[in-house]
């Protein structure tokens, strides 16, 4: 049971709209870390300024701590462990449900401020916490499904029984692209299943995080149950693995750091979870709608400037097809509406930062140089000083061995390749390190089943863009991660398995 002192929050949560702009998050200006239930500076007082990527301009500045901050919010979360991991499955989910609803209430308040600080357009940083919502509501009801089992012996008078326990304190370290999806994902299923949690949000994007903070207070979370650190994710990362409180650490970025955090998690048996990069074929088969697949596949593809770890990225085409496909999603393309993601007309926003942009732009420079075709964008819009936008890019004339085809490439820039039949398609499907998500748009259900059972991929969608969601697993192979987020296997990476074996039963 919650302690009495915890009482009041729990059964009355706090109403208001936002507290006092000097305590941080929920949208109130002065933004902090969050330690233990209060809102803190860095330990060494250091800062960091935060980029509009829209302007270029200063957002606001906000902590940028050290080991010594993970560490502290570390050591508040083993604190906060035995009363939160003690808490009923319905206790849990009332205030995780209460965090749901305050979310709703303020959903297009704390989508302004993801699309302010990830340049993404206004309706999908809203639609980030749509989902966010759904999460938080969704793993406080898995909580209550949390079952064991009891299992029949060969033994007379002896009984087994299998039950379900919170790993411990957990840590997360999240990525940019997604500043409220990817961190609810985890903490949410973290949360429910009684773990404590200490979250490092990309220094990029750290708002969001501080606003799910002090919801989560509100909604009446005992303090040390989530904390919130910003700073260097060297330093940071190493604390988490080197402190023997943190018993699982979660994961969303790159394949390099994820190799590292596994090196680093070798020495201590660190539980990890990694949502790491992807390469995600599109195979696109003759009888497949190629309006239908052209209109879906840019809003898919060009969906928050094609920073989507799921993006759609290397459409497989074959025939006259491919060239009926390019003719009809360039008008679309070059139609976009590119600007700020503050700006309600805004269809595509700018990348995240200047080196992001740099590195795209090389992509489709040495992809021009080896013979291929941009058939429309291909460089900075012309009408656009500042900020760091790409235009839409359409790469045609593109073989296996382009570095454009082969990386991922996190940025709004469509490769276009053409394949002779079916396996081939598979097999240039495959023939990447990546195994996140994958597409095939065909009307012949033979053909999508042989096409989704010998991909090699975690998630497969057919005839669809959105192969993923609260219910269902998110989950890569290869080099694209370990573990699942969301759906009943979300779950299961926060909880450890016990068995108990009585005899004299009898």
């Amino acid at each position: 049971m919650l302690s009495a002192a915890l009482a009041p929050p729990y059964a009355a949560p706090d109403a208001r709209v936002a507290r006092d702009s000097s305590t941080g998050g929920s949208g109130m200006g002065e933004y902090r870390q969050f330690v233990d239930g209060e809102w803190t500076d860095a330990s060494d007082g250091g800062s960091w300024d935060l980029i509009d990527p829209s302007t270029e301009a200063t957002i606001t500045t906000v902590p940028f701590g050290t080991g010594a901050d993970a560490t502290a919010a570390i050591d508040a979360a083993a604190a906060a462990f035995p009363t939160w991991s003690t808490a009923t499955a319905y206790e849990r989910a009332a205030v995780l449900r209460r965090a749901s609803d305050l979310v709703r209430e303020r959903l297009d308040a704390l989508g302004e401020v993801t699309s302010r600080e990830s340049g993404k357009p206004l309706l999908q940083g809203r639609g980030e916490w749509v989902a966010a919502a759904d999460l938080l509501e969704w793993y406080g009801e898995e909580a209550k499904r949390s079952y064991g089992r009891t299992i029949p012996s060969r033994v007379p008078g002896k009984r087994m029984m299998v039950l379900h326990q919170p790993v411990g304190v957990v840590g997360t370290i999240t990525a940019w692209n997604f500043p409220a999806y990817n961190v609810v994902r985890s903490v949410a299923a973290a949360l429910a299943a009684g773990c404590t949690v200490v979250s490092r949000p990309s220094e990029f994007t750290p708002m969001t995080c501080m606003d799910l903070a002090g919801i989560l207070q509100e909604a009446g979370l005992p303090a040390g149950v989530f904390n919130v650190v910003n700073g260097d994710p060297e330093g940071m990362g190493q604390a988490m693995l080197e402190h023997e409180a943190l018993r699982k650490l979660h994961f969303t970025g790159s394949v390099r750091v994820g190799k590292l955090l596994m090196d680093g998690a070798s020495t201590t048996v660190t539980r990890l979870s990694l949502e790491l990069g992807g390469n995600a074929p599109v195979i696109v088969l003759p009888d497949a709608d190629m309006e239908a697949v052209a209109a879906g596949a840019v809003v898919a593809k060009y969906r928050n400037a094609g920073q989507v770890c799921v993006s759609p990225q290397r459409f497989l085409i074959g025939g006259e097809r491919r060239d009926e496909f390019v003719e009809r999603v360039v008008p679309l393309v070059e139609a976009l509406r590119l600007g700020p993601g503050t700006d309600p007309e805004t269809e595509v926003g700018p990348m995240i930062n200047a080196r992001q942009r740099e590195r795209l732009e090389g992509l489709v420079a040495a992809a021009a140089d080896q013979g291929a075709t941009v058939a429309t964008g291909g460089g900075r819009p012309a009408d656009r000083d500042q900020g760091y936008f790409f235009e839409p890019t359409v790469v045609t004339d593109i073989t296996p061995d382009f570095p454009v085809y082969r990386e991922e490439l996190f940025g709004p820039v469509m490769p276009v390749v053409d394949f002779g039949d079916l396996d081939e398609a598979i097999a240039l499907a495959n023939d990447t390190p990546y195994g996140l998500a994958s597409y095939v748009w065909t009307n012949d259900l033979r053909s999508a089943m042989r096409a989704a059972e010998r991909l090699e991929f975690g998630m497969v969608g057919v005839n669809e863009w959105t192969p993923h969601g609260t219910e269902g697993p998110f989950t890569g192979w290869k080099q694209s991660g370990l573990g699942s987020e969301s759906g009943a296997e979300g779950f299961e990476e926060y909880v450890e398995t016990k068995l108990i074996s009585m005899g004299g039963m009898g």
